[in-house]
């Protein structure tokens, strides 16, 4: 069926105590993945992981190193994936990709999980609340929202986690905080309430989340909630250098600057163009998608990492670069 003898899944004559704290995963291999993984093994969970046949990345030796066992999968194959999800008390994915992926990869995960008679399905979503915008708004969002509506017919306990934009993403891939100018730059309304977590919060409350049994359909949180004035204060804070808000124009300015952006993309199968990041924002910036109300207190002892200190930590990308 595909399975490495080496990482072969552990006999299935577990004991039932044991079995609970069996968790697979998918997309382990990613930054998120890979988070979710350490946190899992710190709360004593059993990690399956599940990398594509050949994998010799850097990532598969730390996972191994981490104490997870991993399963060589071909993503295409029901039957393999049937089998490597057996006995698990909860799969949770943690792929990024299009069409290919997030839906049609998924979907197949989502059948092994049911036919392994899995009780659990956690996808990979980890965004603003998709649920709240229309069709058409954002292309990667439209894939999770149409992931989800075959989520919610198959007979299997799901639960998506939202968590607003990586707060990491200010420090690079984002171009809100630009350090040279000492500018935040938005559009439409400073005052806006905008969603930020970590990854690594993301990681560790959703490790929390798929050895909790109770879990609601969605579970919404967000390591800081700051609007463009929020994230002026922090920057400053931040730097020790005053920062100052730049509005560079409306919704429909930006709304505009996406459109010319994806028409002259050179490659609009990456999965995350410039446009993309650029819908995100929009998004954001509409207040549509804005998590409330979020269950940040569920679990216990996790600390929250502010928007502050991010950017204290982070490499803030330079406008003059």
């Amino acid at each position: 069926m595909g399975l490495n003898p080496e990482v072969r899944p552990e006999n299935q004559k577990n004991s039932a105590a044991s079995e609970k704290k069996l968790i697979v995963l998918a997309g382990a291999t990613g930054d998120l993945g890979l988070r979710i993984a350490k946190y899992l093994r710190q709360r004593g969970a059993h990690v399956r992981a599940l990398v594509r046949r050949g994998s010799t990345s850097p990532e598969v030796a730390s996972l191994r190193a981490q104490g997870a066992s991993l399963v060589e999968v071909d993503y295409t194959s029901l039957a393999e994936l049937t089998q490597a999800c057996a006995g698990a008390s909860c799969v949770v994915s943690a792929l990024s990709g299009l069409r290919e992926v997030i839906v049609e990869a998924q979907t197949r995960l989502l059948q092994a999980a049911v036919e392994a008679g899995v009780p659990r399905f956690i996808p990979s979503d980890y965004c603003i609340d998709f649920t709240k915008l229309p069709y058409g708004s954002n292309r990667n969002l439209d894939l999770r929202r149409e992931f989800s509506e075959r989520l919610d017919q198959a007979p299997i306990q799901a639960t998506s986690i939202l968590n607003g934009m990586f707060s990491d993403l200010l420090t690079g891939q984002a171009p809100v905080v630009l350090s040279g100018l000492k500018r935040v730059v938005y559009w439409g309304d400073a005052d806006q309430p905008l969603d930020f977590t970590t990854t690594d919060n993301t990681a560790e409350y959703t490790a929390a989340a798929a050895l909790d049994a109770s879990t609601p359909r969605y579970l919404r949180i967000a390591g800081d909630v700051l609007s463009s004035h929020g994230l002026k204060r922090a920057a400053s804070e931040a730097s020790g250098e005053k920062f100052r808000l730049f509005r560079a124009g409306g919704l429909g300015t930006l709304a505009f600057m996406i459109k010319v952006t994806r028409a002259l993309s050179p490659n609009n199968d990456e999965v995350f163009p410039p446009w993309q990041g650029m819908q995100y924002l929009h998004n954001m910036l509409s207040g549509l998608p804005k998590l409330q109300p979020l269950d940040n207190d569920r679990y216990e002892h996790l600390r929250w990492t502010s928007v502050r200190e991010v950017l204290a930590t982070g490499q803030v990308p330079d406008a003059k670069k």
